[in-house]
């Protein structure tokens, strides 16, 4: 790490942010680049986020990450957001023009470019998307899947009326589907989406069959604890390609990055490695 005063500064914002593995990952590209700056935790309980959004910029800070449980609270400290913040109503990246906060969001660009690279042989025109859930994460992903040109997006929730409100907000090609229709809507599908929490260590199994999918679908989980879901192993067991989680993590970050430290990473295999160590 090179730090001098002239050091430019980053973070990320979460409560608890502990977890995060947002400064191993930034840390890699400052040492990478031989960067003047830092990237560091920033814990931020839920009644001080706005206050102390508001002051980073006057403490040199050119931006930061933003973290749960503070996507939607943070956008309460922004002057401006881009096309996807304000399309999704979440910010999960600040960057600061001298004392404007520009809310942005990359989660969208950061799930699209994950599967780009992992399964090059993938195209979204190519058939419809199944997509299951309909949390923030699943806004992102049928934003992103409909702006990419995916024909149809097939969406099923445990909570039905959650995919139906999520429907109705988005303007593009989304069918709900009943949870318990969810086997049967992979029929013909070119892509399966998880982006609900099951399956993920601590959390319940996803039980799908997942027979009726053809077998050049592609098969992602946003998850990445642990690594490969039980999902990515029944679905590379039966031959189907399948792109992990934590691409997704990895090529949001590239945006923020870039703006922050004027350098543009890449995602590569020593990445990911090095961010998947404990």
């Amino acid at each position: 790490m090179i730090l001098t005063g002239r050091s430019r500064l980053a973070g990320v914002l979460g409560w608890p942010v502990a977890h995060s593995r947002s400064p191993r990952l930034h840390g890699y590209w400052l040492d990478q680049h031989a960067i003047d700056g830092a990237y560091v935790p920033l814990p931020t309980a839920p009644e001080d986020l706005v206050d102390c959004v508001r002051a980073l910029p006057r403490l040199g800070f050119m931006g930061a990450n933003v973290t749960v449980p503070h996507k939607q609270g943070v956008l309460a400290a922004c002057d401006r957001l881009d096309d996807h913040a304000r399309r999704l109503g979440a910010v999960n990246t600040l960057v600061f023009d001298g004392p404007t906060i520009e809310g942005r969001n990359t989660d969208g660009v950061g799930f699209l470019n994950n599967l780009y690279q992992r399964a090059p042989n993938w195209g979204p025109a190519a058939g419809p998307a199944v997509v299951l859930g309909a949390g923030g994460a699943a806004r992102a992903v049928v934003i992103a899947l409909a702006d990419a040109g995916v024909p149809e997006i097939r969406l099923a929730n445990r909570t039905r009326t959650k995919a139906d409100t999520l429907a109705a907000q988005l303007d593009g090609p989304v069918t709900v589907i009943d949870w318990d229709e969810k086997t049967a809507a992979l029929e013909g599908a070119n892509l399966l989406v998880n982006t609900t929490s099951l399956g993920m260590i601590g959390h319940g199994a996803l039980e799908i069959d997942l027979t009726p999918l053809p077998p050049h679908a592609l098969v992602n989980d946003i998850v990445y604890q642990p690594l490969e879901t039980d999902l990515l192993a029944r679905a590379r067991a039966r031959g189907n390609p399948v792109v992990d989680g934590i691409g997704m993590l990895l090529h949001q970050a590239v945006p923020g990055f870039a703006a922050w430290f004027g350098v543009r990473p890449e995602v590569t295999e020593t990445l990911r490695d090095f961010v998947l160590q404990d």
